[in-house]
C-alpha cells in the first residue's frame, strides 16, 4: 500500500481528501499583514477572504518551503510507506522544486525511501481532477510506479480553460504585464486563458464581453473531451456562481451526460485571479500544445 499526497492548490473540498485518505500540505496566504494556511476551508474562512478582496485588500501568497516538505514526507518515510506527491505546477510556483529538494535531503538519511513526485503542470482543479483520477486508479489496483508513470504521461491531456473579470490581480501576481492589464481593463477585454506545456499561464483568446468569454470556456472544453458522453468536468470559481452555471448549462446542452461539479477556488489561486474568475477542467482527447 502507498500514500497519495498533494498540496492545497488542488482546490478540492477538505472532506473529499479526508474521505479518500489523501494528505495535503498547506500553501500560505498573507492578507493585510496576517499570514494564514490555505487548508481547503477546513478552518480558513474563504467567504471572509473574498470579502476583503471586494473591499480592496490585495493578498499575496508564499510557496511551501523545503523544511515543510521534509516534515510532511518524513512520517511516511520513517514508517517505510511509499508516497506519491502530486504537486502544484512548477511553472507557477517554486513549491514543486522545494519538494524535489526535500526528497533529496530525505534520501541522504533514508536511501531506501520510496518518494515519488509528479509535477502536475496544472493549477486549481486541473490538479484536483488529476488527483481524483489518481484516487480512482489507486483504488482499482494500480501500483505506485504505474500511477506515477500514468500521471506523468497523461498530465498534458488535462485541459484548463479560465477567464477573469479583473486583470489587475494577474498583474499584481506577476502573471500578466502592466500594459496588458491596463489595456485589457480599458477596452473591457475578458481574456480566455489556459496553461501551456510548461505549466505557465497564457492568453489564448480575447473576448470583448463577459458572456463571450464564458461561451468560449464551454466551447473549448467540449471540443477536446476525451470521453464525449459522460466526462467528469470540474468548474471552479471565485464567487461567480451565476457565471459558472452559465458555463455548466452550455456544456450540458452539448453533452447531456457530463458529470459536472462546481468547486470553490481557494485563496492560493484566488489571490492571483481576484473575484469573478471562472475555470473549467477536463481530460482532453490529445495533449495540449
Amino acid at each position: 500500500m502507498y500514500q497519495l499526497l498533494t498540496d492545497s492548490a488542488v482546490d478540492l473540498p477538505y472532506q473529499t481528501l479526508a474521505d479518500n485518505q489523501v494528505d495535503f500540505v498547506s500553501m500560505h496566504v498573507d492578507i493585510a499583514g496576517q499570514n494564514y494556511d490555505d487548508d481547503l476551508e477546513h478552518h480558513f474562512d474563504l467567504a471572509h477572504f473574498y470579502q476583503q478582496i471586494a473591499n480592496g485588500v490585495m493578498p499575496s501568497t508564499a510557496q511551501i518551503n523545503i523544511g515543510q516538505f521534509v516534515e510532511f514526507f518524513k512520517p511516511y518515510v520513517v514508517t517505510k510507506t511509499p508516497l506519491l506527491y502530486l504537486g502544484f505546477s512548477s511553472g507557477l510556483s517554486g513549491t514543486f522544486n522545494s519538494a524535489v529538494q526535500a526528497r533529496a535531503m530525505l534520501l541522504e538519511d533514508y536511501p531506501d525511501a520510496q518518494i515519488y513526485l509528479v509535477d502536475s503542470l496544472a493549477a486549481s482543479c486541473g490538479q484536483g481532477l488529476m488527483l481524483l483520477d489518481a484516487i480512482d486508479k489507486k483504488a482499482a489496483g494500480m501500483s505506485i510506479t504505474e500511477l506515477t508513470d500514468w500521471l506523468t504521461t497523461n498530465r498534458l491531456r488535462y485541459r484548463q480553460w479560465f477567464t477573469v473579470d479583473d486583470l489587475n490581480y494577474l498583474y499584481h501576481g506577476g502573471r500578466v504585464s502592466r500594459t496588458s492589464a491596463a489595456v485589457g481593463s480599458l477596452l473591457h477585454i475578458k481574456p480566455v486563458m489556459d496553461v501551456d506545456t510548461a505549466g505557465n499561464l497564457r492568453v489564448v483568446k480575447k473576448a470583448r464581453s463577459r458572456r463571450k468569454s464564458l461561451e468560449m470556456l464551454a466551447a473549448n472544453t467540449v471540443a477536446t473531451l476525451a470521453e464525449p458522453t459522460t466526462p467528469r468536468i470540474l468548474i471552479a470559481t471565485t464567487q461567480a456562481e451565476d457565471a459558472a452555471n452559465v458555463v455548466r448549462e452550455q456544456i450540458l446542452r452539448q453533452v447531456p451526460g457530463a458529470q459536472i461539479s462546481l468547486q470553490h477556488i481557494g485563496p492560493t489561486i484566488g489571490s492571483h485571479t481576484g473575484l469573478g474568475c471562472v475555470a473549467v477542467f477536463s481530460l482532453g482527447d490529445t495533449e495540449r500544445a
